[in-house]
Formats: structure tokens, C-alpha cells, sequence
């Protein structure tokens, strides 16, 4: 009997959850062209929440189907190849992409090379190609398994930070003085922040986040101000601003505009880790919020750069990143059931220690 598992979550009511048999199993029969993966780590971070959150609006619950009404939320991390029926892919390769929660998939092998190969299952051929690329370890330059944890805490989240790095760059900050960010103890933040702080001279970082993150917030030197949700007043007559929100949350969001006014030159909404209170198309004073898809800028970027030199910028920058994260981080494994159930409940009510980087596994 298979000992396949699927972590589900209910689209309409994100606290319900359950653990059903597994929609790929060891036993699953593959045809031509198929491989057979074990999910063996991932990754989970508000990030996720986001997936789950904005899952109908941007199509994440399409990438791995469950029962009607229910989805399974994508992560990032490893798995090893178990079984193939494609000629270049081995059992025992390790692989490192886009998951469900889950102890198994199958994937439709294609467009394989020395260093990736894409799931050109029939249902994901319309989604954003990006997330449909799984990358071959083996090829992976300076691999080390050592390093896998960090490796799938920020590769896709620091991807992100780096592409509203660049945007906001490319567009001279649109003549603002000050970036604002929002949930500025997230780890998409935390990177975009250290990014935008690098180029010093040409903004003021400012951090908006709870009383209770505000002490982990300043401690990791990333912002030149943090301001705790209660004090966004605070903003009032700042420097021309740009906002940058990650919380999704649209008191938050109306007190930025509100405060900030007419110096206010640009917002946009990257993630809802303030899911409950999430509103990204309400209209507020000010410029519009814009919906920031990284995909979009990164697939700009590629063509202009080519994919080598793209992954070079980012892996350089990441390297940078990761060395500064020592002082503050804390790597958390988990295992089985009752981790990822734990880590998930607590992610979704925002009950997790920032300093914490959470690694899980079924």
C-alpha cells in the first residue's frame, strides 16, 4: 500500500486543512515522457500564504488540481527522482523546483537539458513558465547540499526582491526619496530592503511592521527607519515615497496613502501576508496600487540580459544577502504530519518568529 500523502487546504476557508492519499504514489503508473518524483524538503514562508490567498486570482491552485473546493498550496524545494520513463532523467537525480505539499508528483518531462527540464503537463501549459522549470542539481553551480536549506528559503523569494529592486531602479524610483515597505520583517522585504539600502545616497528604507517585530526588524540593519503600524502617521510630509506592500492589508495601505498624500509617487502590492484583511483593488487616495508580478519583470529581464547572465546577477546578489543574514537567522527543520500542519497554522495566523527559517518535510 502506498504511503503517498497530500497536504490540502480548503480555497474558500484557509484554516481548513487535511491529509489525504496522495494524488501521485510510488505505485502511480507513468507514461512515455513521465517522471515520478519524492518530494523530500521545502520550504514555507508568508510567501506561501500569498500563494493560498490570491490562489483563484492568479492561478496558483492550477499548478498541482485537488478535489473540488480544495488546493494545494506551491512550495519551494527538492526532490529525487524515483521512477523515469524519459531517457536523459535517472532515479536517484536530485531536483530542485515547484511543489505541491505533498510526499509525490508527476512531471512531463520536456524541453530537457544538461541543467533543467520543464512539466509540460497538459494543465500547467498556460500557467507562467518560470514556475514550470525544475533545475537538474547536479549541474548547479557550487551546489552544496550543505547550503539546500537556505537554498530554497530565498532563492525565489530573493528573486523577487531582486526584480523590484531592479524595477524600481530602472524607473529612477519614480523620483522618490523613500522606499516604504510594508510586513518589513518578511523575507521578500528583508531582501529588498538590503538591496535598496546598498545603493545608499539614493533612498531612505523605512520598514513598516508590528510592535512586536519592530526590535528583529531594526536589529537586522536593513532599514534606515522602522515604524511600528500604530505610528504610520508618522509618514506624514515625508520625502517623495514610493510604497511597497507586502501585507495586502488595506488599512494599512489606506494609512500609507492617506499619510504620506501627494508625495506619494508610486505603490504597488507584492503580497497579503495580512491575508484576512486583504483588499488589493480597492481604491485608495493617491496613485493606483499596481500589482507587482515578478515573472513579468523577470522574463523582461532574461530577454535583455539572457538566462546566464539574469542567474548571475541574482546569484551574486543573493550571495551577498546570505552572508548578512547570520547574525538574525535561524534555520528550522521540520518532519511529518503534525510540523507541517504546525508551521502552516502558525504561518496563516502570523504567529512565527521572523528569525526563523522554516524547512519542512513530509
Amino acid at each position: 500500500m502506498s504511503d503517498a500523502v497530500d497536504f490540502i487546504v480548503n480555497r474558500s476557508d484557509l484554516r481548513q486543512t487535511a491529509f489525504v492519499p496522495g494524488s501521485d504514489s510510488a505505485d502511480s503508473d507513468l507514461e512515455s515522457g513521465q517522471v515520478l518524483l519524492r518530494v523530500d524538503r521545502f520550504a514555507f514562508t508568508a510567501n506561501n500564504i500569498t500563494y493560498g490567498a490570491v490562489g483563484d486570482m492568479i492561478g496558483y491552485w492550477n499548478f498541482f488540481p485537488a478535489k473540488d473546493g480544495w488546493g494545494r498550496i506551491p512550495v519551494w524545494g527538492f526532490g529525487d527522482v524515483v521512477r523515469s520513463r524519459h531517457d536523459a532523467l535517472k532515479a536517484g537525480e536530485r531536483i530542485y523546483g515547484y511543489f505541491p505539499m505533498s510526499t509525490h508528483l508527476v512531471v512531463q518531462a520536456d524541453h530537457v537539458s544538461a541543467v533543467s527540464f520543464v512539466d509540460a503537463a497538459p494543465h500547467r501549459a498556460a500557467l507562467p513558465p518560470i514556475y514550470n522549470q525544475y533545475l537538474r542539481i547536479t549541474a548547479e553551480p557550487g551546489y552544496d547540499r550543505a547550503y539546500e536549506a537556505y537554498m530554497v528559503l530565498f532563492r525565489p523569494l530573493f528573486t523577487t526582491s531582486f526584480l523590484l529592486d531592479d524595477f524600481l531602479a530602472e524607473n529612477a524610483f519614480f523620483g522618490a526619496r523613500s522606499v516604504i515597505l510594508s510586513s518589513a520583517s518578511s523575507k521578500t522585504a528583508l531582501g529588498l530592503a538590503f538591496l535598496s539600502k546598498a545603493r545608499r545616497g539614493q533612498c531612505e528604507v523605512v520598514g513598516l511592521t508590528s510592535r512586536a517585530n519592530t526590535a528583529f526588524v531594526e536589529r537586522t540593519g536593513y532599514y534606515d527607519r522602522v515604524v511600528a503600524y500604530d505610528y504610520v502617521q508618522s509618514l506624514a510630509a515625508p520625502p517623495a515615497a514610493v510604497f511597497v506592500d507586502f501585507a495586502g492589508n488595506v488599512t494599512v495601505a489606506g494609512s500609507v496613502h492617506r499619510a504620506v498624500g501627494e508625495q506619494l509617487k508610486y505603490s504597488c502590492s507584492v503580497g497579503v501576508t495580512h491575508w484576512e484583511k486583504m483588499a488589493l483593488t480597492e481604491e485608495l487616495p493617491g496613485p493606483p496600487r499596481i500589482l507587482f508580478f515578478a515573472p513579468d519583470h523577470g522574463k523582461k529581464r532574461v530577454g535583455d540580459w539572457g538566462p546566464a547572465a539574469f542567474q548571475s546577477r541574482v546569484g551574486e546578489a543573493m550571495r551577498q544577502f546570505l552572508a548578512s543574514t547570520a547574525p538574525w537567522l535561524r534555520i528550522v527543520d521540520g518532519h511529518g504530519r503534525h510540523d507541517v500542519e504546525s508551521v502552516y497554522r502558525a504561518m496563516l495566523e502570523g504567529k512565527v518568529d521572523p528569525s526563523e527559517g522554516h524547512v519542512l518535510s513530509l
